[in-house]
Formats: C-alpha cells, structure tokens, sequence
C-alpha cells in the first residue's frame, strides 16, 4: 500500500466484511487513496469512521452511501448447534477464523475473534446462522476499540498466509499426480492408440500447468 492507503487503512475497524465494494479493508484503502472509491463505504466505521476518512484524504465528510448498507451496533455470528450439519463451507470464508469446528461436526464461533463480517451467513445451506448485537447503543466506530481492530487485521493476515500455504500444498500435490500420470503414458504408440495417447497427454499437461500456477511455481 501507498502510505496514504497505510493511513487510511488504520483507521478501519478491520472487519473485511467486503460491503465498501472491496475484497478487504486494504483494497478499499488503497481504492480511497487512489481516488477510485468515496469515503463513505464502510458501514461498520459509520460516520466516525467517514470523519476519520475525512481528516485523513482532506475530502468533505459525506453521509453514509446507503448502497453499501447502514451503521449499525457490532454484532458476533451464533450458530444453532442444533441444526448445524458440519458443511465446513462457512470456514473458508471467515476472514478471522473465528468458526472452529470439521466436516460431519458441529460447528461454533469464537465470540471475541468474529467482526460480524456476515460473509458465514449466505454460504450456510442450513441457514443456521444468526447476527447477535453485542454492543447495544454503540454503533459504528463507537462500538470498536483500536485494539479489537488491530486483533482483527492480526488474525486476517494469519488466515490470509494459512490459505495461501494451503493453496499452495494442494498445488504441489496436484503437480506430483500430474507428473506420475505422465511417466505412465506410453512414449511412443501408432495409429488410434497413438492419438488417444497424445490427447490424454495433452489433458495431463494442462492439468499440470494449472497446478503450478496455484501453487506460483515455474515448470
């Protein structure tokens, strides 16, 4: 990020919730900085946090754009344990890992580590999953600390390294099936044999090819 952006971004509560437009905080920083995004995106900031944006870029503080969604108390996600059916399929998605449970298991979320992002919520086939207020009155930057915020940047960038070492391991391994396939096939054959060879080759190779770049390898 441009040390712009490294401003603005500190002044996000961190909950890469994805509703300013933006894949996370970082993105929607840099997207401000680049003059490419308004200030008024980020529902969980709410006009304190369109304030700070303000101070920061210099720009007039606007009200929150209401296609972005509306300012409102933090709240935590709460999974019925009674209807959860260990899909997995909210686990990925938890920019803090605050969900802990596995495949055919009850799952549950880690209360002090959720940002109420919501992104759990529309994966769950269930719908099993529920937003609990948890700071009454206090919405927007009032019911975030500075400490909770920079807890939640922490545990985002964990998350982000652990899919990308995930990515990765599934990549290599992958690539080794590839390569195993490969050494199998016949070297030299005629006639239809000899074309069914070459298009399963050709098939093997552009898996390969795809394996290396998920894992960024070179050949």
């Amino acid at each position: 990020m441009t040390p712009l952006a490294e401003r603005i971004h500190s002044a996000l509560p961190q909950t890469q919730c994805t509703r300013c437009g933006y894949p996370d905080c970082a993105s929607y920083a840099q997207a401000v900085a680049d003059g490419q995004a308004g200030i008024n995106q980020c529902p969980p900031g709410g006009a304190e946090g369109i304030a700070r944006l303000a101070a920061i870029t210099g720009r007039p503080a606007l009200p929150l754009n209401p296609a972005n969604g509306t300012e409102g108390p933090r709240s935590v996600a709460v999974i019925d344990e009674a209807w959860c059916i260990g899909c997995t399929l909210c686990l990925p998605v938890c920019p803090t890992d605050a969900i802990v449970g596995s495949n055919k298991r009850m799952h549950t979320v880690i209360e002090p580590d959720c940002t109420g992002c919501e992104l759990c919520i529309a994966v769950c086939p269930v719908d099993c999953i529920s937003l609990e207020n948890v700071t009454g009155e206090r919405s927007g930057w009032q019911a975030w600390s500075q400490p909770q915020a920079a807890r939640a940047l922490q545990r985002y960038a964990f998350h982000l390294a652990k899919a990308q070492r995930e990515q990765q391991a599934t990549g290599e391994r992958l690539e080794r099936k590839a390569v195993e396939k490969l050494a199998d096939l016949p070297a030299h054959t005629h006639g239809a044999q000899g074309a069914e060879s070459q298009r399963k080759r050709a098939v093997i190779e552009a898996a390969l090819a795809r394996a290396r770049a998920r894992r960024g390898g070179a050949p």
